[in-house]
């Protein structure tokens, strides 16, 4: 399965994947038709999946231009989304699988920035492989989503699902917001070694304009504050304690920075 980063409007991310023993593609939250369109084209392909994170237009706008050029794709999302997503057909919970060629993905229930935002996690196939993770608006490359539905309660435990992925797992997340979220998390966690590393390596790929996504798990891990909400450093940053306290106080500073 080869993935296809597509970059469209301001700062958005759209994902094509393609399955190059059947030449047929599926694609993650497209935002706009066209792009989409133009790449299925140069690969001659088939779409048969359009798999939907969640509601927001900037995820779900080319689904029904979509259908027009390709009526038998199938539209995925949500379950607690139905009536939001256009053109949705399938209505997946935590626990669900979905398939696409020779790949199957978990899903997962992940609210905080809506509450019926999922993610698709595809697992690798051997040892050497990386695991895919769409994760939408729920993590970001050195940060996380707003809270627009959902709580730091909902949120802490969405995150912990994908903190507890293996390392070896790429984060393909829906906006290259990574050079912004990684100034604020400096001045949250400034004596973390890995985090100055990767904030000079984002400057200098943004100066280039070399896209920032995928992450990893195991990056975010070291370096993301909002997958670090029980770090002594973190927790001492914050003047508090409990994890869901912790979070959303980091996420209410990030909210104003």
């Amino acid at each position: 399965m080869n993935i296809i980063r597509i970059p469209v409007l301001s700062d958005n991310y759209i994902f094509l994947l393609h399955d190059v023993n059947t030449n047929q593609v599926a694609v993650v939250d497209p935002a706009i038709p066209e792009p989409v369109l133009t790449e299925i084209k140069k690969l001659g392909a088939d779409l048969v999946a359009i798999f939907n994170t969640h509601h927001h237009f900037d995820h779900v706008g080319g689904n029904k231009e979509l259908l027009k050029y390709y009526p038998n794709a199938v539209v995925y999302g949500g379950i607690k989304d139905k009536g939001r997503i256009p053109q949705q057909q399938v209505f997946l919970e935590e626990g669900d699988t979905v398939e696409f060629g020779d790949r199957k993905a978990d899903v997962y229930f992940v609210p905080g920035h809506t509450y019926a935002h999922i993610a698709y996690y595809f697992p690798p196939l051997n040892e050497l492989d990386w695991g895919e993770l769409f994760c939408g608006d729920t993590l970001f490359a050195g940060g996380c989503g707003r809270l627009f539905e959902g709580t730091p309660t909902d949120m802490v435990n969405s995150l912990t699902k994908f903190r507890n992925l293996p390392d070896s797992t790429r984060v393909w997340c829906a906006h290259e917001y990574t050079l912004s979220n990684l100034k604020f998390a400096i001045t949250i966690d400034k004596d973390n070694p890995d985090l100055q590393q990767r904030y000079q390596q984002v400057v200098g790929d943004r100066q280039k304009d070399i896209p920032t996504i995928p992450s990893s798990v195991k990056i975010e891990k070291l370096t993301n504050p909002f997958l670090r909400w029980d770090n002594p450093k973190i927790k001492e940053a914050m003047g508090l304690n409990e994890p869901e306290r912790v979070f959303g106080r980091l996420r209410g500073m990030k909210d104003n920075f």
